[in-house]
């Protein structure tokens, strides 16, 4: 049984799966509250599967780019978990979950989440076989329309700012948006257990939150996204 963390943004997702195959799910708006809900939600979805953590065969967990907290809450529990029960641990980035999700979409999907001060994190997918067209990085949308070619699928926080980026340039996109927008933890089994079946390296060690602009947290800031 897999279990699956996602605390990269104010909606946090759990679930749980055997050999991808999902048996339950937690979506919620989380807020900045991780560190005090998500030990609670993990117990939660593990007595209404029947199980103990000692069922857990694999765990996975969403690396960001996101919300720092989040991030640091949910990679140290995940990597705790891993670390007592002697199970791998796989990281999965948060924009390529936000792609995977539409990978059925005949062209490029392109996943952005807000980055503050005009920025977007963006990252670009295609299927058949899957793969990373441009790396996750940060620019404001009129540089992002700049660099694709349309048509594209717009996931994860696009919005009509960056579609409008895109329109002026004379490209065409799609919006991902409402429910199917949503990034669930299922998405993060789903890749993570590919991934895993295919010999991925799975160590705790190697599970490291990616950061797009350093995080800057003191007394009067708050965790940044990005």
């Amino acid at each position: 049984m897999e279990l699956s963390i996602d605390t990269a943004s104010e909606m946090a997702s759990i679930a749980l799966c055997v050999r991808r195959t999902l048996i339950s799910e937690l979506t919620w708006l989380c807020g900045r509250n991780h560190c005090v809900d998500l030990h609670p939600a993990i117990d939660h979805l593990l007595t209404t599967a029947g199980a103990g953590v000692d069922r857990l065969t694999a765990l996975f967990v969403c690396t960001g780019p996101g919300m720092y907290t989040g991030l640091r809450v949910g990679i140290s529990i995940a990597k705790g978990l891993a670390a007592g029960l002697g199970l791998p641990l796989l990281g999965v980035g948060r924009l390529e979950l936000d792609a995977y999700a539409h990978r059925a979409f005949p062209g490029v999907v392109l996943a952005v989440h807000r980055a503050g001060r005009g920025d977007l994190a963006w990252a670009a997918y295609a299927d058949d076989p899957w793969r990373e067209i441009e790396p996750p990085q940060l620019f404001q949308p009129e540089v992002i329309a700049a660099k694709l070619e349309g048509p594209l699928l717009l996931a994860g926080e696009a919005d009509e700012t960056l579609a409008g980026a895109f329109a002026r340039a004379g490209k065409q996109t799609s919006i991902i948006s409402g429910s199917a927008s949503i990034r669930r933890a299922a998405t993060l089994a789903e890749l993570g257990y590919a991934r895993l079946s295919a010999a991925e390296p799975a160590e705790a060690a190697l599970v490291q939150a990616v950061y797009l602009r350093p995080p800057a947290i003191g007394p009067q800031t708050a965790a940044p996204s990005g």
